[in-house]
């Protein structure tokens, strides 16, 4: 068996990374992606690998040589690389094509070692490794029968969106018999030439054998192998995510401050949002209005203002809409003076936001990081504060002060002059939680020292929409808000969203009562788990302290090798070095793998 190469192309797309350079040549963790693959087929029983060259050719050839650990090299070259496509450059071997079984690779691919091991070692004498679609994928898709022939090769002209669910994506990795390629392949591949020229791709060849009545090819599915195509800078960024060594493949990740729905297998209990909600229905009514969202503009401040007064029922003279709550949190800071009250650890956007010499940070010493109304009283009472920033439920600990307590803080902030700011992102998830809001004109109307904070992203399940509200009866800090944010902050899809939403309240309060309902149950599954001690919440997380025999760090890591992402809190400074992890509740699916995978450690 011999192995080809194909290298010839440009990788325009990766920039300044190929400007001297074949794509083969870029680093993944500072291993070239042709040093990689060749150490790889290194290990197979090659009798020689042939690399098809063109873009920087001799660049290649001088850095790879004539040997590699032991597999000979022969080179093609293909010398109107910029003028063809990947059909030509691998005409140009048709001749090495017919002289043994062959193993076709592209160049710009990036796989677990056991993806070659699996190809070689099963008996089918030709084979098209495949994946499931996921939305990264891009380039030709193939359609299977039950018994995993290839009935179809689907290039990106034929693609069809509502058929992805059908749909395999080539990995560029094929195993060829002699026999195939000699009889078959090599001759279709000539005529097709040609008919149609140069400039097209080689898979094109197989889709015509496949519509033949006898077709030898078939497909080989992975089952959760690793491997990624890199035309880009951002295929390079998350490459080097997904095949980073176990020490920086976490840090790599945490980096990403969400996005992971680029790595479709990865379980993501670190962001916060309700499993339960939004509906189908509200879902398919935005996918119905998609074309128009898409192209028309979004309404400007003054009438997102009057959509998200009526999404939370108050009046708009004291709403500001923003583009997530972060944007509310960033210009809130920048009004506020003097010195601000805060407790730790907490949700840390306010305090970064922040002067830090101006903060009186109050942490409760105990191991719950629990805390009442009454030790904030007590706490700021001596404390020369200008406002008070509370989180409740608080993040990450999920301590709540109930609704008449809270009212006891605003009393006894106003009668001392302390603008009382309090973020209730996570109130919905709260028991009793349709009467533990602030947002309410009396409330906003009479205590005009108090801001209010809300984050739709978690509790609505609308992350991707970015949308947040400041409700405050302040309105010269309304208004000052309303300036200092773009007009036109928010999407369009976003706005959509807010002027449909009230069809499906009722769906919300259900979605709440189904989240409580499913948090009981996931914390009594938690607290079975013999190294974890689970603080009670009233948000849709837990924070937990990591014990004997794991630590906080080693934990996180055992379990994203089994793709599931936590938060590991233990290098925040409140933490003093103590192990504790923060864990979302997810759907009552995802959780219960989360405690099947704590359960085999």
């Amino acid at each position: 068996m011999q192995a080809i190469i194909l290298a010839a192309g440009m990788g325009k797309r990766l920039g300044d990374l190929t400007r001297n350079n074949t794509k083969c040549m870029v680093e993944v963790n500072g291993i070239s992606l042709i040093d990689r693959a060749l150490t790889q087929l290194s290990r197979l029983d090659l009798s020689r690998v042939i690399i098809v060259i063109g873009y920087q050719g001799e660049n290649l050839r001088s850095h790879v040589g004539d040997t590699y650990k032991g597999l000979a090299i022969t080179y093609v070259e293909n010398p109107v690389y910029d003028k063809t496509n990947n059909i030509y450059s691998l005409s140009l071997a048709k001749k090495e094509l017919q002289e043994d079984d062959t193993l076709l690779i592209e160049s710009d691919l990036i796989f677990d070692d056991r993806l070659l091991d699996k190809l070689v070692s099963n008996p089918y004498p030709n084979l098209a490794l495949v994946d499931k679609y996921e939305t990264w994928m891009d380039g030709t898709m193939v359609k299977l029968d039950d018994d995993n022939n290839i009935v179809n090769f689907v290039p990106k002209k034929a693609f069809r969106y509502e058929e992805v669910g059908s749909y395999y994506k080539t990995v560029n990795i094929y195993k060829f018999s002699r026999d195939f390629l000699k009889n078959s392949y090599v001759p279709f591949l000539e005529a097709y030439t040609k008919a149609l020229g140069n400039n097209e791709y080689y898979e094109q060849v197989l889709r015509v054998i496949t519509l033949l009545d006898k077709c030898d090819l078939k497909a080989l599915p992975l089952d959760g192998e690793k491997w990624y195509e890199i035309d880009d800078i951002q295929d390079l960024d998350i490459a080097e995510t997904i095949f980073a060594s176990e020490d920086n493949q976490l840090p790599l990740y945490q980096k990403r401050f969400g996005g992971y729905w680029r790595f479709p297998n990865l379980l993501d209990f670190c962001y916060l949002v309700n499993p339960f909600f939004p509906p189908q229905k509200l879902k398919d009514e935005i996918r119905a209005n998609f074309d128009v969202l898409l192209s028309e503009y979004p309404s400007g401040m003054r009438i997102n203002s009057l959509l998200i007064a009526k999404y939370f029922h108050i009046d708009c003279q004291y709403a500001v809409a923003g583009n997530g709550a972060a944007e509310l949190i960033k210009s809130l800071m920048q009004y506020l003076q003097g010195r601000v009250g805060v407790v730790f650890p907490t949700f840390e956007e306010y305090p970064n936001r922040y002067i830090a010499e101006r903060l009186e940070i109050f942490v409760p010493q105990n191991s719950d990081f629990a805390y009442t109304a009454d030790d904030l009283m007590t706490y700021f009472a001596g404390k020369d504060i200008q406002s008070l920033l509370l989180i409740n439920p608080d993040n990450p600990s999920g301590n709540f002060i109930p609704f008449n307590d809270l009212l006891r803080l605003l009393a006894w902030a106003e009668e001392r002059g302390i603008r009382l700011v309090v973020d209730e992102s996570f109130v919905d998830f709260s028991e009793g939680y349709d009467k533990n809001s602030l947002l309410h004109n009396e409330i906003l109307g009479n205590h005009p020292q108090l801001v209010v904070m809300k984050s739709i992203s978690k509790s609505y399940g609308v992350p991707g929409l970015r949308l947040g509200i400041m409700a405050s009866g302040d309105k010269v800090l309304v208004d000052w808000m309303k300036k200092d944010v773009a007009i036109w902050n928010i999407n369009s899809f976003a706005e959509f969203y807010m002027q449909i939403f009230g069809k499906y309240e009722n769906d919300y309060q259900q979605a709440c009562g189904k989240f409580v309902a499913e948090r009981n149950r996931f914390f009594a599954a938690l607290q079975a788990v013999p190294f974890l001690r689970v603080i009670p919440s009233q948000a849709n997380y837990f924070l937990c302290e990591v014990k004997a025999p794991y630590t906080a760090l080693e934990l996180t890591r055992r379990l994203l090798r089994k793709n599931i992402l936590i938060k590991d809190c233990s290098a925040k400074k409140t933490f003093a070095g103590k192990d504790y992890i923060r864990i979302a509740v997810r759907s009552l699916e995802d959780n219960n793998k989360l405690i099947e995978a704590l359960a085999s450690f």
